[in-house]
């Protein structure tokens, strides 16, 4: 190599590196069309026009860098600096995680939003002792029910193929006599192609992203919960930052939440819409699949009380005050 060249290139890689000081690696499960997706990455780079390009967050999608089952562990590890986990998913580790999945307990989203800020404190202790932060959390819509066939109560999901993705929606497939199955958001449109499914619960935009019209016809709204995702920091790649490093997260962070409740209402409605373009038909729950789904619920309730025990009991009752 050229001596002066190189001294050049030395020159040119120390300026950029004294420049790009931090970069960090945020893993999400969800496909970079998805509504949670384009928020973060519109928080990625609010983050890095107000820091002049000192924090670089970059967004893999889809579970490119990790499945989500993984993304947790690797922001308590810093094997990432942050990730996008759906609460719902860790209820095995604490009840508290499972909050938000327990079916009739906050079914519209200002109830969700009450449940989430009576939660939060009891969460962000939970987190702190993994040397984890929450940057900003935001809902997915309403779930409902998609299946093969048309149904009017929980009799006619007996026996089911039904994609269970969290401790919650196992545990309703055991109460209503269906057959789980694990199946992870990437591999849903493969499952539903070939038969491994004929039925799960969960948002619009699942329907819409994974292309369930193509396989599955209906889709019951029955509005049981309203689950969300939290967007994770580790602690420390987090208090390594400046003063104005932090202020700048924390701000992108507070308007990516705001932002992200907004469009989840708007998006809700929307999809909706797109699946029965698409010929799904969107059935109002009848009266007798209501009650039936409610009493699965009551048993849930029941079921997360015992597990969560006082912390929760409190966690509950404050929800129920605010």
């Amino acid at each position: 190599m050229n001596h002066k060249f190189g001294i050049a290139l030395a020159g040119l890689t120390l300026g950029a590196a004294a420049f790009a000081q931090t970069k960090w690696d945020l893993p999400t499960a969800y496909p970079a069309t998805n509504y949670h997706t384009e928020n973060i990455t519109q928080f990625a780079k609010d983050v890095d026009a107000a820091t002049g390009g000192k924090l670089k967050i970059t967004v893999h999608a889809n579970a490119s860098l990790f499945k989500a089952p993984e993304i947790k562990r690797a922001v308590q590890s810093g094997q990432a600096q942050a990730g996008e986990i759906l609460l719902a998913n860790y209820a095995n580790e604490n009840p508290i995680y499972a909050l938000d999945g327990v079916p009739f307990l906050a079914t519209t989203y200002p109830e969700a939003r009450k449940l989430y800020d009576a939660s939060k404190p009891a969460m962000d202790k939970l987190l702190a002792a993994q040397g984890i932060k929450v940057l900003f959390v935001v809902p997915w819509a309403p779930q409902g029910i998609y299946t093969k066939k048309e149904i009017g109560s929980v009799a006619d999901l007996r026996g089911i193929k039904w994609r269970a993705y969290s401790p919650a929606t196992a545990k309703i497939a055991e109460l209503i006599g269906a057959q789980p199955v694990q199946i992870q958001q990437a591999e849903l449109s493969a499952a539903m192609a070939t038969g491994v499914i004929e039925s799960y619960m969960s948002s619009g935009s699942t329907g819409y992203d994974t292309k369930t019209f193509e396989h599955i016809k209906n889709f019951y709204d029955t509005q049981a919960w309203i689950p969300k995702n939290a967007i994770l920091v580790n602690a420390k790649a987090f208090d390594a930052l400046d003063a104005a490093g932090k202020a700048a997260v924390t701000k992108a962070a507070a308007d990516a939440e705001a932002r992200g409740w907004k469009v989840a209402q708007e998006k809700n409605d929307e999809y909706k819409r797109l699946l029965a373009e698409r010929g799904m038909k969107i059935h109002k729950p009848s009266p007798k699949l209501d009650t039936d789904m409610r009493q699965v619920g009551g048993i849930m309730q029941a079921d997360w009380l015992k597990a969560a025990g006082a912390d929760g009991a409190a966690i509950v009752d404050a929800y129920k005050k605010k």
